[in-house]
């Protein structure tokens, strides 16, 4: 699919769920607090919102642990329209080095970071169908450093593949990034500087030593 304009298809969605009066269901997967922070904001007046944070590319089990935290922090302090729920999914990074087995030294951006993509929407898009969820998303897009186009074409082939309806977004739109910055500040979050693999933090460790 080319040529999509992903955030004005998420509020054609939105819009025509508030037409119908419908509040629906939404497994969103999570990467990290500050990332979730400013999705939250925009999604949770128009979606019942389970976070799922399935994340085994996070590759330090401290790092892993400390993201949980803060995440369920966040949670808690929010004041939503509607309640946001929190599921933890399996942890194992060895899953994760063997999904980039041969790409390990491919950049950020890479087919690294494809490989990567697929391996935490496919766990969302299968728990999202086995627990009935009306619809599944990420939070990745967000980031400036990934690629939306890719986060999306995974995701409508998942939507397939598991029959289970996928939000198209594109969250760095209408200053995403910007407000995810923003609500870190307020409410005090752990922003790390490293996407979460031990190749991404290698790679922002050269750069401090340039």
């Amino acid at each position: 699919m080319n040529n999509i304009n992903y955030n004005f298809e998420m509020e054609k969605v939105i819009s025509n769920n508030q037409k119908e009066g419908r509040i629906p269901t939404l497994l969103l997967h999570a990467c990290c607090a500050p990332c979730s922070s400013a999705v939250l904001e925009r999604l949770s007046s128009y979606f019942k919102i389970t976070i799922f944070y399935y994340n085994p590319n996070i590759t330090e089990e401290d790092e892993y642990k400390k993201r949980v935290v803060e995440l369920e922090r966040l949670i808690s302090k929010l004041n939503t329209v509607n309640p946001i729920s929190f599921l933890e999914g399996d942890y194992n990074s060895k899953v994760f080095f063997d999904t980039v087995r041969g790409f390990e030294n491919l950049g950020e951006g890479s087919e690294r970071c494809f490989r990567c993509y697929r391996l935490r929407l496919e766990e969302t898009a299968k728990k999202a169908s086995e627990l009935g969820f009306d619809y599944f998303t990420t939070t990745l897009s967000i980031s400036p450093y990934k690629n939306s186009k890719v986060l999306n074409d995974i995701g409508y082939e998942l939507e397939n593949k598991y029959n289970i309806n996928y939000l198209c977004a594109d969250f760095k739109k209408k200053n995403g990034y910007k407000r995810s910055i923003e609500l870190s500040n307020i409410y005090g979050l752990y922003r790390q500087d490293y996407c979460g693999c031990i190749y991404s933090k290698q790679e922002r460790n050269n750069k401090i030593l340039l």
